[in-house]
């Protein structure tokens, strides 16, 4: 065999043309058969055999789930993937002579592009436009679940987020806002009033001014719906007047959790009260304000149609808080005069802010300002970010800073202090990953991390000792305080803001806490990036602030700032 191939290769280095020549006629051969199998070999049929789903209604049959980026107001001929097989040739078709519904068998970006555009033209079919119809501020036509992006808002992302939650309706309204919800409570439009692009896809109508353009998504997971997305509250007593605290109620005989649930969601209602064979259905109030939990064992009585679940009794009831929106707290707005005072919400990077700013904005139904410009935080519905801070419209101002000039410019301050630990793992993972995004793994393991650490470890003790040497008037919150009892919390945050607001609403609050900047927990390290010598020096840092807060006779750090 050897002798074979080496005289192969001395005959082709003494003709080189015969080489060339050779390697012609390869190719060219090769090109025949490509191009026959191109045109040979499938058999004629008719669309409707090729795609037997296009042109054949079904009866009862409905579009499922989502839209996508490039969905405006009709729906794309669902035979296209028959026109991109007929494009490319057969090698798209399966053995079956079927399209290929997944590409992944072919490498390269043809192959990604070609999976892309199938996978969205399927997206197309999962969601209907249904019209142009009237929103009202004061009474909205959808009032479920709402969010703003004055930048990146499209038509898929509103109707991925409703449909996430379990809505059947999603609307978009003045190019930037996303509202979801049950059933529409307005009237329908010309559709010349809904006239303005999406702000995030150029080409797509998202509503107009007070004009929502309205979809209807057919869940194709009905369970979403259902109790596994409700948030179980826990067991509470019945309270003392039931019908003003829950005011509506329905017999349910066959009773059952997701039976409740789905019938509080459908009379928009955000709590879902099960009691034996009854359902109610309210709102947190000064009432009912889901604050005192009973033992479970109270409530354990067994649902009549669930083997497994309880449904509580006549005294003891089950809570769970349904997808449904509480809209109670969801006006914001610039200050009507001119704030006497400028009051500093001053934190360390990472130590929560943003979420600090959507709480109280939300308490208060007031806009909060920076000191910097965060454009990401204004597409987002920060409105006040634009102002600058010494605008006197907003109702507290964010900064990180910590010098001396900067502390004495405030005449007030809301200093939010958490555990440096995890403030500066979410500052390393929104400095390499934006504000709800990851750091990749090569950043922790390589170089910045270590760096990091370094520099801004002593910033977090330095920042809190400044703002308690030179800060006017300070209130401490802790963020882990804030999370374990937002009510209290919040409630004295408020306070030194000078604001008067109503019990109802903060437990409005609390029921949406989480805002749309909390990062999602499914991307935690697996190991702890820290090391001995990383957390012996934090932990000293910590022994320094918690000595300077019970100089100030103020409560000391938590006990969980220390190293595990």
């Amino acid at each position: 065999m050897a002798k074979l191939w080496f005289k192969f290769q001395r005959y082709f280095r003494r003709k080189p043309v015969r080489f060339f020549t050779f390697l012609v006629l390869y190719l060219t051969a090769g090109s025949l058969v490509f191009l026959h199998s191109g045109f040979v070999g499938q058999p004629a049929v008719s669309q409707n055999q090729a795609n037997p789903a296009v042109g054949v209604p079904v009866e009862g049959a409905e579009l499922t789930f989502l839209g996508d980026l490039n969905l405006g107001r009709g729906f794309r001929d669902t035979g296209e993937v028959s026109s991109i097989a007929r494009r490319y040739g057969p090698w798209f078709k399966g053995k079956d002579g079927n399209e290929r519904a997944k590409l992944g068998d072919y490498g390269g970006a043809w192959s990604r592009a070609l999976k892309g555009r199938v996978i969205r033209e399927k997206e197309e079919e999962r969601a209907k436009y249904i019209g142009c119809y009237l929103d009202d501020t004061q009474s909205r036509a959808l009032r479920g679940v709402s969010f703003f992006d004055y930048k990146k808002m499209t038509v898929f992302r509103c109707q991925d987020n409703c449909a996430e939650r379990g809505y059947l309706y999603a609307g978009l309204e003045f190019g930037a806002e996303c509202y979801c919800g049950h059933k529409i409570q307005a009237a329908n439009v010309s559709e010349a009033e809904c006239d303005m692009d999406c702000k995030g896809e150029r080409g797509s109508v998202c509503g107009g001014a007070n004009r929502l353009s309205v979809y209807r998504l057919q869940l194709a997971q009905e369970s979403a719906r259902r109790y596994g997305s409700a948030v179980f509250r826990g067991c509470f007593r019945r309270p003392d007047n039931l019908s003003l605290a829950l005011p509506v109620t329905a017999a349910m005989p066959n009773m059952s959790v997701d039976k409740c649930v789905d019938f509080c969601t459908e009379k928009e209602y955000p709590l879902a009260a099960l009691a034996g064979t009854a359902c109610h259905c309210g709102f947190p109030t000064t009432r009912f304000p889901l604050h005192e939990r009973e033992d479970e064992q109270l409530c354990a009585q067994k649902c009549s149609a669930e083997e497994f679940e309880s449904c509580g009794t006549p005294s003891y009831f089950i809570v769970y808080q349904t997808q449904v929106q509480d809209n109670r707290c969801m006006d914001r707005r610039f200050l009507p005069a001119k704030s006497k005072q400028l009051i500093a919400l001053a934190s360390f990077p990472g130590a929560g802010n943003t979420w600090a700013r959507h709480l109280i904005e939300l308490a208060t139904g007031f806009y909060t300002g920076s000191y910097y410009f965060d454009g990401s935080l204004y597409n987002k519905g920060f409105k006040g970010e634009r102002d600058h801070w010494r605008s006197g419209r907003t109702i507290c101002i964010k900064t990180h800073e910590s010098g001396q000039k900067e502390i004495e410019a405030f005449d007030a301050a809301i200093l939010l202090i958490r555990n440096p630990y995890k403030a500066l793992m979410a500052e390393f993972n929104r400095k390499y990953g934006g504000h709800i995004g990851f750091a990749a793994h090569a950043h922790w393991k390589g170089k910045e991390w270590p760096e990091f650490v370094r520099n801004y470890a002593p910033w977090w003790a330095t920042h809190t000792l400044d703002w308690l040497k030179f800060g006017k008037k300070v209130l401490v919150v802790h963020f882990e305080d804030l999370k374990r009892d937002l009510f209290v919390q919040l409630g004295r945050m408020v306070g030194l803001l000078g604001v008067a607001v109503r019990e109802d609403r903060l437990l409005c609050v609390e029921s949406q806490k989480d805002g749309n900047f909390k990062r999602s927990g499914l991307r935690k390290l697996e190991y702890d990036p820290y090391t001995a010598d990383m957390q012996r020096t934090i932990s000293a840092y910590i022994k320094t602030v918690d000595a300077a807060l019970r100089g100030r006779n103020l409560t000391g750090v938590p006990d969980d700032y220390y190293p595990r």
